[in-house]
This record gives structure tokens, C-alpha cells and sequence, in this order.
């Protein structure tokens, strides 16, 4: 099988048994939600989820490139904030994504930042997490107010469905902010929202002590923390996608309401909601300074 002038090999390969999906139905998903996705993979440190056995089998997350790439693959040389250099993987092209498809790279996450600005993030990141059983009502209802709150302070949200269970709230930075600062404000805007639900939310990372309110996670806005590439598959059963989505839509869409075979024709209907976000990109410093007048 070739997908973009690429061998599939072993393309029959079932990689999700509860529900047939083969490695050859994965690479055909990549060619076809590349011209969507690519822009958002595109300069940036990636890091793999692989399951060379299906979703049934041992899966990894693998974040340095192997040492045997082709010659054609871009790996980038990013500084660790331990000391030295990690090698990643940079996918900016078809070939590419066709190429991570063929090694059972299920799902796809990015940094926050782009290789050639690593310490100086241009987008921050609220994963909505809710707690077994929460109603799709709340989680939304919770969406929206991280929505209202970036709009508060100055920024412009955007959102996707994480093919999991909940939502990512999303806003693009200009990139003069430093990474620990970002960082630092993501936590402060959750236990910002947290401190007025506190029934309801929690930034608590001990899973256990949340009890029954969602967890508002701002970890990923970390230094070399990643989240799910929009058009990722997810290794979960049902092959669901991550989805970006317009606000108007958030009230029908659920966290895993695409799959491997509804993204393309979703993809053929609209196109990609987040292809312009970074016109609207903003100081992530001046956000933080509205939030704290915000009491």
C-alpha cells in the first residue's frame, strides 16, 4: 500500500481490534487530514504514542528521535533544561506523517513552542479532565467559562475536542512571554476558576483527593510538556480524533465524538476552525497582569 509516494508496510495490520481499524486505515487518515494538521505539527517538537501491536499491545510514548530516521525526516536539536540537547522529531511534511503512520505513531503531541523558541511558548494550554460520570452539560458549561476567562483577560479562545474525555481550551501568545511565566499564569487563570467553583473544580493533581469535580490541568504548559495535536488519533477504542471545533458547536460536540472514520468527512464539510489562530495571538504577560486585577 503507498500513501504519498510512501509503503505502507503491512497495511492490513489491525491496530484497534475492538473495531477493525488497520494500519492502513491510520496512514490513510494522515494523507487525508494532512493539509489540516500539518500546520499545526509544523516547527514543532513532537512526541509519538506507539503501538506496533494495536491499542491491545504494549504502546510508548516516545519523545527523542531513533537514531535510524531516514536522511529525509527534519529532527531538530532543542536544549534540555536538565543540560545537553534532546533530538526530536519534526513533522512538516506528507511524507512525514505517512512515515510515523508505518510506525504504528497512533497518536501526535506537540510542545507549546516551536523548536527555534523553545523557551518562549505561542500557545497556552487548559485541558479540561472531568471525573467519571460528570455530565457532558457541566463539562461544556466548564469550556466556556475558561472561554469567558481568557476573554477577560485579553485573549482569544479556541477549543477542540480531545478524543478523550474532555476539552482543550486553547489561545495563542505572541511569543514575548517566557515559558515559566506562561506557565505560571495558566495555573494562576485555573485556580482563578477553581477558587469560584470549588464544588465543581479543582486543581488538585492528587487524583484522589478531587473527589467529584473536574480537574483543571495547566501541566502542559510546561518546558518541553506536550498536548494532542489537532487530527491526532487517540489510542482508545473506537479510534476517536482530536477535533477543533467552532464555539457554536461545542453544545453538539462530544470530547470523542469523531473517529478514524467521520474526521474526513467532517475535514470535507468545514474547514480547520483553528487555521487562523495565530492572527489573534496576544502578550501572555498582559494577561496575567488583567487576571490579577481580577482579584
Amino acid at each position: 500500500m503507498k500513501v504519498e509516494d510512501f509503503e505502507i508496510s503491512k497495511p492490513d495490520k489491525v491496530l484497534y481490534p475492538d473495531d477493525d481499524v488497520t494500519k492502513g486505515d491510520v496512514a490513510t487518515h494522515y494523507a487525508a487530514v494532512a493539509e489540516a494538521m500539518l500546520p499545526h505539527l509544523r516547527d514543532r517538537p513532537l512526541t509519538l504514542r506507539r503501538y506496533p501491536d494495536g491499542i491491545g499491545g504494549e504502546g510508548w510514548f516516545q519523545k527523542q528521535a531513533p537514531d535510524h530516521l531516514p536522511d529525509w525526516i527534519r529532527v531538530a536539536e532543542v536544549p534540555q533544561r536538565s543540560g545537553g540537547k534532546g533530538h526530536y522529531i519534526v513533522c512538516d511534511s506528507r511524507e512525514t506523517l505517512a512515515y510515523l503512520a508505518n510506525q504504528a505513531a497512533l497518536e501526535l503531541h506537540v510542545w507549546a513552542a516551536t523548536v527555534a523558541a523553545p523557551e518562549h511558548p505561542d500557545l497556552v494550554v487548559i485541558d479540561l479532565d472531568p471525573p467519571d460520570g460528570m455530565a457532558l452539560k457541566e463539562l461544556r458549561a466548564t469550556a466556556r467559562q475558561v472561554r469567558d476567562l481568557y476573554e477577560a483577560v485579553g485573549l482569544t479562545p479556541f477549543v477542540q475536542t480531545t478524543g478523550g474525555r474532555g476539552y482543550h481550551v486553547v489561545a495563542p501568545l505572541d511569543g514575548d512571554t517566557g515559558v515559566d511565566e506562561v506557565r505560571e499564569f495558566a495555573h494562576e487563570a485555573a485556580d482563578h476558576l477553581a477558587a469560584q467553583h470549588p464544588d465543581r473544580l479543582t486543581t488538585v493533581l492528587r487524583k484522589e483527593k478531587r473527589g467529584d469535580r473536574l480537574f483543571l490541568d495547566a501541566n502542559r504548559n510546561g518546558y518541553g510538556q506536550t498536548f494532542v495535536t489537532p487530527y491526532s488519533l487517540r489510542a482508545r477504542p473506537s479510534a476517536p480524533v482530536a477535533i477543533p471545533i467552532e464555539w457554536s458547536e461545542l453544545g453538539n460536540a462530544e470530547p470523542a465524538g469523531w473517529t478514524v472514520h467521520t474526521a474526513r468527512r467532517r475535514l470535507a464539510q468545514k474547514a480547520d476552525p483553528w487555521r487562523d489562530m495565530h492572527r489573534h495571538a496576544a502578550s501572555a504577560q498582559r494577561a496575567r497582569e488583567r487576571l490579577r486585577k481580577l482579584g
